[in-house]
């Protein structure tokens, strides 16, 4: 008899293999202990029927995970405005847009069409903060419900108005005319998720032609989705014949973006942000805003961020791994941006949630302003090489994890947040438990391939593998 299937409970929400661990009843079951806990966490404080929105990536079991945790939320008394297939993102921009008291998305992000997932949204449009989380994991293991009377069931409603809203919140904070007269040609891999039709109505406004390659949201993922270099050889190929200046590579939920550069090379995720603050640096500069402006970034995310901080006297607080994480830093320090290294762009007037719509509205901005082709653009920021790797969470491993780390690296510069960070004044390696996935991740970063190869290696030693 095989091992019996994971469902994941995290900071990151739940997740599951359908038809496995993640069938309706788990999903009512989670629902309903969301919403158990948000009839005390509402936008107003204590609320008998909060308000919540519901979107979905476009995964076959999208709507069958969907209209499950529907009832969950509904049978405890929640008011339930349905989005349909809409990105992340989206849906918490409308979760703020609606005045809901919480959102709700069904997706399991880059994970492989087998997975569906359940990710909570505060009344901010944000996943909830870490003690939040376990409180509503503990509520779900616990089978605890705030059950409604039947007279006070809600009907389900509907609002087909996601698209223009998210990408007319992006476009407040872009150049659009500028963007128009570089007249860009690009091609956009949306792999079949939630993010193509939004992403191709936000390239339309910018003046953008689009060579749009898995448009349509059937969730039918044409490969491996998670916007990876080895997933994204055709990108490349498309970008080189169709002469375009860019490529982009969206995520099934479209909370993430990787990027190609004008001759077919696979530039990243870890660029992605990078680029994004810069080019947001240096219009703060332009305005003449003061300096001292504050980023967050997660422990695994590259130190360029830090490089390009330095440039326009910024500082960098770095938090554990997990978008909750680095929004709730942003917003405890007033944050201008931040995001994460999986190429997550957070700007806080579109929202405190990662958002591909908004990085590629960023870097076809930068496009128009630098008036260089990309490659040389991403040729003016410090390289650094990053080596990511995983291997299997044994339970032995989890538990000594952090003990063996701080034992071989004792001499070293140690951040115990998340995992274990080891830092050097060139390089770092950090191991940690994945927060979506059975895994221990591990990501080294170093001045070339080589050396981050050799921190990797350094660390599976210590951890005895």
């Amino acid at each position: 008899m095989g091992s019996p299937a994971p469902l994941m409970l995290s900071i990151s929400g739940l997740r599951g293999l359908i038809g496995a661990s993640l069938t309706p009843p788990v999903a009512a079951r989670y629902a309903a202990a969301f919403a158990s806990w948000l009839k005390t966490h509402s936008r107003q404080g204590p609320c008998a029927q909060p308000r919540v929105v519901i979107g979905r990536d476009s995964r076959p079991s999208g709507q069958m995970i969907e209209l499950a945790a529907a009832a969950g939320l509904i049978a405890c008394g929640c008011r339930v405005t349905t989005l349909g297939i809409a990105t992340t993102p989206a849906v918490g921009i409308m979760t703020e847009h609606l005045g809901a008291d919480g959102g709700m998305v069904i997706t399991a992000s880059h994970n492989p069409i087998i997975w569906n997932g359940i990710k909570c949204l505060t009344f901010a449009g944000v996943a909830p903060p870490a003690e939040a989380a376990q409180n509503i994991i503990a509520r779900f293991g616990q089978n605890q419900a705030l059950y409604a009377a039947v007279e006070t069931l809600a009907p389900l409603q509907a609002d087909d108005s996601t698209a223009r809203v998210h990408v007319d919140r992006v476009l407040r904070h872009i150049d659009v005319p500028a963007v128009q007269r570089r007249k860009l040609k690009v091609v956009l891999d949306s792999v079949h998720g939630a993010g193509g039709p939004s992403t191709a109505l936000l390239l339309e406004k910018l003046g953008v032609q689009v060579i749009h390659l898995y448009a349509e949201p059937t969730g039918l993922f044409p490969h491996p989705p998670e916007p990876t270099k080895q997933n994204l050889t055709g990108l490349g190929a498309a970008v080189r014949r169709e002469q375009a200046d860019a490529g982009f590579a969206q995520d099934p939920d479209a909370d993430r973006l990787a990027l190609v550069d004008e001759q077919g090379t696979y530039i990243g995720e870890e660029y992605t942000l990078a680029l994004s603050v810069w080019h947001l640096l240096e219009k703060r500069q332009a305005a003449a805003q003061a300096p001292g402006a504050v980023l967050a970034a997660n422990l695994s995310t590259s130190r360029m961020i830090d490089d390009v901080a330095h440039q326009y006297g910024a500082t960098v607080v770095r938090t554990p791994v997990g978008e909750a994480n680095v929004a709730a830093a942003m917003r405890q320090h007033q944050a201008y941006a931040g995001g994460e290294g999986n190429g997550g762009v957070i700007f806080p007037p579109v929202g405190y949630i990662r958002d591909s719509l908004t990085g590629i509205a960023l870097v076809c901005e930068m496009l128009a302003r630098r008036q260089m082709p990309l490659s040389q653009v991403v040729g003016a920021i410090p390289s650094y090489a990053i080596v990511k790797d995983k291997v299997d969470a044994a339970p032995a491993l989890m538990a000594s994890l952090a003990q063996r780390m701080r034992q071989a690296f004792a001499a070293q510069k140690l951040d115990t947040q998340d995992g274990v960070r080891v830092d050097w004044p060139d390089r770092w390696v950090h191991v940690r438990p994945s927060n979506t996935e059975p895994i221990v991740r591990l990501i080294a970063e170093a001045r070339d391939e080589g050396a981050a190869q050799a921190l990797i290696a350094q660390a599976k030693h210590a951890l005895g593998l």
